[in-house]
């Protein structure tokens, strides 16, 4: 799969499981993500703040109006089961699961819908890895 190709062609990644903690590492690589000009969203129910950083945030995949491109998740692999259902919904080009992260099943499932699944990959490295910054 080419890493490069699916990030340069990307406009909207949404940051599943961002921490409202700005020393996280989901809250780092959303915060890089938004700076090299990726439209992030954050998706967190337990969230107080509407934004962080410039980033808005989310309860819930579907109710973030426009198309994603990405989901990218911060969360752990078990969860990722209760996550499918909505990733389904609003069928992103890419389901990325972070380093660490692995769930066959949501790939399948994925894949299934006809979406590109990644897992156990770091989209931070991988984007200094395509030389984008």
């Amino acid at each position: 799969m080419n890493y490069c190709e699916i990030l340069e062609d990307a406009e909207t990644i949404a940051v599943v499981g961002i921490s409202s903690n700005p020393d996280k590492t989901s809250r780092n690589i959303a915060r890089y993500l938004h700076s090299v000009g990726y439209n992030v969203i954050g998706i967190n129910p337990n969230c107080s703040e509407p934004e962080l950083e410039s980033i808005k945030i989310y309860n819930k995949l579907q109710d973030v109006p426009g198309k994603i491109d990405i989901v990218d998740v911060f969360r752990k692999s078990d969860d990722v089961d209760d996550l499918i259902e909505d990733i389904l919904a609003v069928k992103p080009k890419t389901l990325w699961l972070q380093l660490g992260i692995v769930n066959e099943d949501a790939m399948q499932a994925a894949r299934n819908a006809g979406i590109k699944a990644i897992q156990d990959r770091c989209i931070y490295i991988e984007h200094k890895n395509c030389g984008f910054a």
